[in-house]
């Protein structure tokens, strides 16, 4: 089994930081791509952003120059720094992650619990 554990949600004022971290554990042979999927409230869930084993990253056109996406491969953990939040980033976070268990495994998508952020003053 795996387990993807998040951290660092809270209620932060317009133009303020906060950073989330993801933590992965359990029966983990490789870990592929990294991930942080948004749902506002009404709204669709959506990719904010995405990280490579090798470090490329892709993401999404509203965070791009705020949120900076990157990953320890040794702590198997993805982070989350976003900077200048405004009302409309408040949403429930969620990381994921494709994992192989072992050497013989396809890997699957596996999602952690979320993360509540609300960006109001």
């Amino acid at each position: 089994q795996v387990q993807l554990v998040e951290s660092g949600g809270g209620l932060v004022q317009p133009g303020g930081s906060l950073r989330l971290s993801c933590a992965a554990s359990g029966s983990i042979f490789s870990i592929y791509t990294m991930g942080w999927v948004r749902q506002g409230p009404g709204k669709q869930r959506e990719l904010v952003a995405a990280i490579s084993s090798g470090g490329s990253t892709n993401y999404a056109d509203f965070v791009k120059g705020r949120f900076t996406i990157s990953r320890s491969n040794a702590k198997n953990t993805v982070y989350l720094q976003m900077n200048n939040l405004n009302p409309d980033d408040t949403a429930v976070y969620y990381c994921n992650a494709m994992v192989a268990r072992d050497s013989m495994d396809s890997p699957g998508l596996y999602w952690g619990q979320g993360t509540q952020v609300t960006v109001s003053s």
